[in-house]
């Protein structure tokens, strides 16, 4: 329990920031998933994965060298999926 009201504030404003990055975190899971389900992954939700990561990254819900790499294997499924 916090003790000054600029603590419990911080409390407050933690907790929906949790709630907002988490639900991103969900999100770019998922889209993961779908893009994986099919073997040549659909241009469009490429394209919507590789924003949506580079989203995440602008805002500071994953590291910037995160998204990177995320984006880097992404691509590189997709080069091997296509051969």
């Amino acid at each position: 329990m916090a003790n000054t009201k600029s603590a419990s504030k911080r409390a407050r404003q933690t907790a929906k920031r949790s709630l907002r990055n988490r639900t991103v975190l969900t999100q770019l899971r998922n889209l993961k998933k779908r893009n994986r389900s099919t073997p040549t992954g659909d241009a469009t939700q490429l394209s919507s994965l590789i924003s949506s990561i580079d989203k995440a990254a602008k805002r500071g819900i994953i590291h910037r060298n995160a998204a990177n790499r995320h984006k880097s294997r992404l691509a590189r499924a997709v080069a091997a999926a296509k051969k």
